[in-house]
């Protein structure tokens, strides 16, 4: 008996062991991603960089114009996705009685997580762009997000609406509350948590995407005079500049300091879900 609970005790610390330089390996390696991104791109970011249009005949550098489509691709496919993919989640958790039926949707949603982003691309090439006539637009791009990310929002959701014990439901219920009533005053406030981290998943993907993006909604960087023309026109984020001023133009100094930005605009994105989610809640 005693041998076995040395086995076991040596066997317990081993793995503790082992299981915290798995976590210390993966903190060190995004410090030094993260780090190593803003020594870089941190020193190439100027004023001029971030004010003005990229010009070839003054032989000037600038992404304003892909960081305006980056704000409203994103506020646009977030206005979309959030009451389609919360209402769906609501719909198959609290109110679908057909169990084959959600279970059959659970599965296509899952599966079209899976899909890879390129195909996202082509399809809402050959049915935005092509078929309904709207050209590479930015309107193209930002429907061509809300089908990519509305699985993870979806699926996400649910399982935060699954967390919630059903002890709060029925005794919600048991006061007099009607579905809806329970559902907003007892489901969604515990359940605020998970579907604020299903959104700034979908907020990551969407600034990271750029294969599905140069299908959809192009990559010119030309500065529209107003919000209509923006969503009608075409336009590159900044996650495709990144891949234009690299891949094409060799421009790595250009290229660090993209990426430093969207880490910015992905952690003041992210804090600003969090603050939300918090009030919500409240």
């Amino acid at each position: 008996m005693e041998h076995k609970s040395l086995r076991r005790t040596v066997y317990d610390r081993t793995m503790r062991i082992l299981i915290r330089v798995c976590a210390a390996l993966t903190c060190l390696l995004l410090a030094f991603l993260i780090g190593y991104i803003f020594v870089n791109g941190i020193p190439n970011i100027t004023w001029q960089l971030l004010s003005t249009e990229p010009s070839f005949r003054s032989d000037t550098i600038g992404i304003l114009p892909n960081l305006v489509n980056t704000l409203v691709l994103i506020l646009g496919t977030l206005l979309i996705v959030l009451p389609l993919g919360a209402g769906a989640a609501i719909y198959l958790t609290e109110y679908a009685q057909n169990r084959r039926v959600v279970a059959a949707i659970e599965f296509a949603a899952e599966t079209l997580s899976g899909i890879p982003s390129i195909l996202f691309g082509l399809v809402g090439m050959l049915f935005f762009t092509e078929l309904l006539g709207w050209g590479g637009s930015i309107r193209a791009g930002i429907m061509t997000m809300v089908i990519m990310v509305l699985p993870t929002i979806i699926r996400t959701t649910q399982e935060s609406l699954k967390s919630v014990p059903q002890s709060y439901r029925e005794a919600s219920l048991g006061l007099g509350s009607g579905k809806w009533h329970m559902i907003r005053t007892a489901v969604l406030p515990s359940s605020v948590d998970g579907i604020v981290t299903g959104y700034i998943l979908a907020i990551g993907r969407i600034l990271g995407e750029s294969a599905a993006l140069l299908f959809t909604a192009g990559s010119a960087s030309i500065l529209s005079s107003n919000l209509l023309q923006t969503i009608n026109s075409s336009g590159g984020t900044l996650s495709v500049a990144l891949y234009m001023y690299v891949s094409e133009r060799g421009e790595l100094e250009v290229g660090f300091a993209i990426a430093a930005i969207l880490m910015l605009l992905a952690l003041l994105l992210n804090l600003s879900a969090k603050v939300a989610g918090k009030k919500l809640k409240r």
